[in-house]
This record gives C-alpha cells, structure tokens and sequence, in this order.
C-alpha cells in the first residue's frame, strides 16, 4: 500500500462492499471476524499488562468480534467478562459462529460488568450505528466516562457516526479505537475524531484489490497527498519564475489581515509579493512591510493584465461593498489563480450565483460556518457539505474549523487532523489564505495547493506550541518546511 493509499478514508457503505468483495474473492466473512477481534486483542496486549477485562458485545458482526477478542484474551490468561445485548440464541451468522467459540459465561449487558474498575472493550454497534444509543447501552457508555475507565472501540466507538462523526445521543468515548482496512469518515471528523481516542488502522486480510476498485475520493490529510507537488528552489529559479502575488488590502484601520496574508505568501515561497491598498492607506502598509512590495489599488486593474502576476487573494480586510465585489469578478475574469476570503465571501451573500458563474478550477474558497452559510445552503455533515459546495460553486472549498475539510469540484476531499486549539487567535485565517495564495503562484494545482497550505498552517502552530499569535505562523513555517526536505 502507498503512503497516499494509507490516507485513505472509507464510508460504511463502502466497508460493507470492501467486505463482501473479500468474501467473494475467497475470504470467508469467518476469517475477517477472526482477524478482526485478533487485531484487537494483540492491539490491548501490546498497550496494557494483564487485568480484568469486560468485552461489551452487540447483536451484529461488532459483537461477533467481541467475542473473539474476549476469548483470545483468556486464552493469554486474562480475566474476562463477557456481556451480550440481547438473548445468546438469536445471534446470526458469523456471530452466532464465534459466541460457540466462546466457553466461558455470557452475561446479561448490564453495568454491573463495571465492576472493580476493568478495561472495557465496547463491540456494541462499530461504525454502522445510525440511530441514537439508548437503553443499557447508553447507560454503559455514560459509566464508562464517568468513571473514568479505559476503553477499547472495535471499529469505532458506539454512539459515533462512522460516517459523520456525530454523537448519536451519546457515545462511548475510547482511549483506543481498533478499525480495519481504513479509517472511517468519523474518526477524522469532530466530534468523533474526540471520541475515538488513538485509531489505528488493521489489516484484516481484506484484499488491496478489493479497496483500489472503490476508487475512494477522501483522504486524511497528510504531506503523502501533496509532499511530492511542492517545488523546491532550482538552481535556475529567480524570484519571477516562483510566481507573483497579489493581495487586496483595505483602508488603513484594517490593513493587518493583508499584511499578513502577505508575509505568509511570501514566506511559504512566492517569488515576489506586492499589497494592492487604497493610496490614503500606503504609508501604513509601507511602514510594516519590507519585502513585500506595495501599490495602489488604483492601479489592480493593469497589474491583473499582466500575466506574469498569476495568482490573487481578496477578502481580508477588503470591506463587505460593491467594489470588492467587482475586484472579485475582475480578478476572476483576468484567469488568476485566486483565494476568496472573509468579505470576498460575504460581499456575494445576497447573489452568490454571480460568484459562482465566475469561479474555475483555479480558485479557493475558504469560508468559516458563519461565511459558509452565507453562500450555500446545503445542510449535513461537515464534509457532504464542503464536497457539494465544491461541486455547486466549480471551486475548491476550504471550509475551516478544528476539522477543516478541503473539497475540489470533480468530488475529491481531504479532512485535516492537525490543527491544534492554539490556531483560534485573530488573523490565523489571514495567514491561512496567505499561505494557500503562495502556493498557489508557485504553480500548485488549486486542491493540493489548499490541502497543503492547511496542513502547513496546523503544523507550524503546533511547532511554535503555547503563546501563538498570528505573527508566529509565518516564523515557524520554515522549521516545518526544512522537516518535510529531510
């Protein structure tokens, strides 16, 4: 498997037909449930010293895994207890097979299998639950946090949408989730990411060829994805063969988002970077700005008929107006590879479809929910939400948060995991668009230029760590960059 294919992410339905294609490749759904429970008990051995253990099985296959792990840990002489929703005798298939295997006691589901503080492996209901935990379950799962025990998910943590990564009324929350073949959807998103603790991934025999055929479109997002499309400086590069810039920035009151978005464009690695202001505004933008290079914003419109300023951010600090409007539509029209921002977005909100008329492949748009709402009306989850956007607008779509999902029109999305808590101070987005618009003149295609400049942003956050304001992005990126050349 290739690191790219490692970063694959699988929706429920698409396990089930992952399985059922292993099944008619000549692996038994017997030898998947087997290897299944096998991967979790190898996975508690290697993490924790033998202590008692209460496996929590489900009617379903997730129960059916249950009752392997439960029966390999005892076989290694750990303590186990084994509680069952619902009656032994009405188990099926696969399930039914593996509870035979079982010689030991089957318990009513009940909390008092917490008892004297165990490890808990929940094999209740994995990633296909799509109703609301209830009943003893919810009970259990309410036990379980409040107690304070760790807890072993098969698949994904009962309660937790595998697709969504909803809550679902209310869901274990496990130190350590066990999946297999690829992760879900809702590991990766909020608030199932938080749920599902430490996931790793098992191979459980089904066949590569089985997965490779779903052609699967969504993936965490990780270097794998990009890594290779991010140009190092040659020897023959100058800075007019790394690309121009171009940033829009507002009067003088509000010039730090553009100053900003500026020095990230050129520190990720934008030949040349120039600020487009109103004239009253220049001397502040001059004051803060040495590198970057600043102008009028009278004269935008011949910097946009030159060709060799190929790439334009707008939005920042711009101002919710028709002129911003109209710049936006400018930019468009002149075939600039261009990131959308903040008031770019907002300044269509009454008629987005003049927007989205405009748009190409070549642009980004990066909304947070408030501006999001604002342009699309699609309601669901985070990433169906940020995908049909992308598909309505013809754009990529960065729709930001703790669990930005970045969306390309022809369908392909990437879920990022690495932004830490530190990223919610003022002018992080501006940075954020920077860092995307440099890519972006450096000749990146529009997703990956996105994919890469979110991933960029999360890690040199958390490299900074404690105390980061805005200014500390562009000065932390370079130790990020030179990791990623090793």
């Amino acid at each position: 498997m290739s690191d790219a294919g490692a970063l694959a992410l699988i929706s429920v339905a698409e396990m089930y037909a992952a399985d059922a294609a292993a099944a008619r490749a000549g692996t038994p759904g017997l030898t998947l449930m087997e290897n299944a429970g096998r991967a979790v008990a190898d996975a508690i051995v290697r993490r924790w010293a033998s202590r008692p253990v209460s496996v929590l099985c489900g009617p379903g296959n997730n129960g059916g895994d249950g009752f392997v792990v439960a029966r390999l840990l005892a076989e290694a002489g750990w303590p186990v207890r084994l509680g069952l929703l619902g009656a032994r005798e009405r188990l099926k298939g696969d399930a039914a097979a593996m509870a035979a295997r079982w010689e030991h006691p089957v318990e009513p589901l009940d909390p008092a299998l917490l008892d004297g503080e165990p490890l808990v492996v929940d094999a209740l209901f994995g990633a296909g639950l799509a109703r609301p935990l209830e009943g003893v379950a919810l009970a259990l799962a309410e036990a379980c946090a409040v107690r304070g025990l760790p807890c072993v998910a098969v698949d994904m943590p009962s309660g937790v949408h595998g697709d969504t990564g909803d809550v679902l009324g209310g869901a274990f929350e496990a130190t350590l989730t066990v999946t297999f073949g690829r992760r879900k959807y809702g590991h990766l998103l909020l608030p199932g990411r938080e749920r599902a603790g430490e996931a790793v991934v098992a191979d459980i025999g089904i066949p590569e060829a089985a997965i490779d055929k779903l052609a699967l479109r969504v993936h965490e997002n990780a270097p794998a994805l990009w890594q290779g499309l991010l140009p190092g400086p040659g020897a023959a590069d100058h800075k007019y063969s790394r690309g121009h810039a171009l940033v829009v920035g507002g009067d003088g009151a509000h010039s730090g988002a553009a100053r900003l978005a500026a020095r990230a464009a050129l520190r990720i690695g934008a030949g040349l970077v120039t600020v487009h202001a109103p004239e009253a505004a220049l001397p502040v933008y001059a004051a803060q700005l040495t590198a970057v290079m600043v102008a009028s914003l009278d004269d935008l419109g011949t910097a946009l008929a030159d060709e060799r300023r190929n790439a334009l951010l707008i939005g920042p600090g711009c101002g919710v107006s028709p002129a911003t409007r109209a710049r936006t539509l400018h930019a468009l029209g002149a075939g600039k590879r261009c990131v959308l921002d903040a008031d770019a977005l907002t300044a269509f909100q009454d008629e987005p479809g003049a927007l989205f008329t405009a748009l190409g492949p070549d642009a980004v748009l990066t909304p947070h929910e408030g501006e999001y709402r604002r342009l699309f009306a699609h309601g669901g989850d985070k990433l169906s939400r940020a995908r049909a956007a992308a598909a309505e607008c013809g754009a990529v779509v960065v729709l930001k948060g703790a669990d930005t999902v970045i969306a390309a029109p022809d369908g392909r999305a990437a879920i990022n995991a690495n932004a830490p808590p530190t990223l919610a101070t003022a002018g992080s987005g501006d940075m954020l668009a920077g860092f995307i618009l440099g890519l972006l003149a450096q000749g990146i295609p529009a997703f990956e230029a996105a994919a890469a400049g979110v991933w960029l942003h999360g890690a040199a956050a958390t490299a900074f760590g404690p105390g980061l304001i805005a200014e500390d992005l562009s000065e932390s990126l370079p130790g990020v960059l030179r990791n990623l050349a090793l």
